[in-house]
Parts: structure tokens; sequence; C-alpha cells
């Protein structure tokens, strides 16, 4: 894919996110596009971000789980960028109607890096010898994507689906906890909705981790 398309569809997807509208998928439009294609539309995007004062602050790993690998058809993550825009504290409101066109909420674990990983050759050890602490973290997903029908080239391209995501309280060594049972509850009013463990992030959200640091040092980032 030429650098004027993939600058072209970087630009709509950031319009798209600020003046809250969607898209057409971008896999629906005739054209071939990569994974590889879509990281670059995807920094595209962030370039614009960047350009209008936002800052990068962190990394988010999506599609860590079988069963949304499966409804994609791949067989590994991807990532996006977050922002000083995009992060809350507990207890602050977020303006979700404000800033988000279809928003999804997710649980996760959140890593705070003491030093940064570059890979090839980034192993679990090295991200535990890293890891300054991990805390509990609540990512509401966006899709710029009309109606979610995505494709692993469209939510790459739109920055991993990223939204807005709230950083927990209580943070700890991650030697103190087993991440790969750690648990979630997602409660509403009292009622139970959904659960979940680390072990569903790859088998340990450490193995996330470790792969993306192998991955962005493919592109020469850490």
């Amino acid at each position: 894919m030429d650098k004027t398309l993939i600058n072209e569809l970087g630009d709509e997807l950031y319009q798209a996110m600020v003046q809250r509208e969607t898209v057409t998928p971008l896999t629906s439009r005739g054209f071939d596009i990569s994974v590889e294609d879509a990281y670059h539309i995807s920094l595209r995007m962030l370039e614009r971000r960047l350009a209008a004062g936002e800052r990068v602050i962190g990394k988010k790993i999506g599609v860590t789980s079988k069963a949304v690998q499966n409804m994609l058809g791949v067989h590994q993550p991807d990532f996006g960028y977050l922002t000083d825009a995009m992060v809350y504290n507990s207890g602050e409101a977020m303006p979700i109607s404000e800033k988000l066109i279809q928003p999804r909420a997710e649980g996760e674990i959140a890593f705070i890096l003491k030093k940064d990983l570059m890979g090839p050759g980034v192993t679990n050890a090295d991200v535990l010898a890293a890891t300054e602490c991990v805390i509990p973290c609540f990512e509401v997903v966006d899709s710029r994507i009309q109606d979610w029908k995505i494709k692993i080239q469209d939510t790459v391209a739109d920055n991993a689906s990223c939204g807005l995501f709230v950083l927990g309280d209580q943070a700890v060594s991650p030697r103190q906890v087993d991440l790969v049972t750690c648990g979630m509850l997602v409660e509403k009013n009292g009622q139970l909705l959904s659960t979940g463990a680390g072990a569903a992030a790859l088998g340990s959200p450490v193995n996330c981790v470790a792969w993306l640091a192998n991955t962005l040092g493919h592109f020469g980032i850490a």
C-alpha cells in the first residue's frame, strides 16, 4: 500500500474519532490491506493525535483471548497507543457520550514499567524485572468502524479499537500476585455480569507484555 493511501486512511480514522462518526470497514473497500499496512495507518492516526497536543503514555494489547482471535481469524494479538487524553483515575466520571461512538467495556491488568523493554528476545523474566507494579484497569474500547464489522486489519488500523481507560488505585508488585489465576468480577448495581482471569490473555498477562515488546522491536519501538 502506498504512503498516500496510508495517510488518507489514517486521516479518515482520525476525523471519524474527532467527529464521533463511523466509517465503512477498510477491508470492504476493494483494495488489499495487510496487517503491516494497518499498523502504518494507525501510526498516521497517532501522528494526528500528537499534532493536536496529545502525548503517548503507554501501549494497549488487544485480541489476546482465543475467542476473539477465532472471531477475527488470527492467531496473534494486536497493539495500539495510549495517550494522556484517554486516561482516567478510579472514581472519576468518564465522558463516554461526549467522546466515544459505540463503546464496550473490558477488564484489564495494566503494567507500569520502570524501564523500557525492546525486542527481539524479550522473555517473561525480562518483563517481570522491568515492571514496577501492576494495577487493575477498566478499558472502554471503541470502534470508528461501522457497527463493529471488523477484521484484524480494521481494528489494527483503528489503533486497536482504543477508547478510554480507568486505572485502579491498588498497585502491587507482579511477584506478589499470581497473574495467571488473578480474577476479575464485573458487577452492575450489585448484579454479576461477567468474570475473567489472567490466563485468558495468552495464558498469562506476562506473555502479552513479552509479545508486545518483541513485536514493537520489529518496528524499532520501545
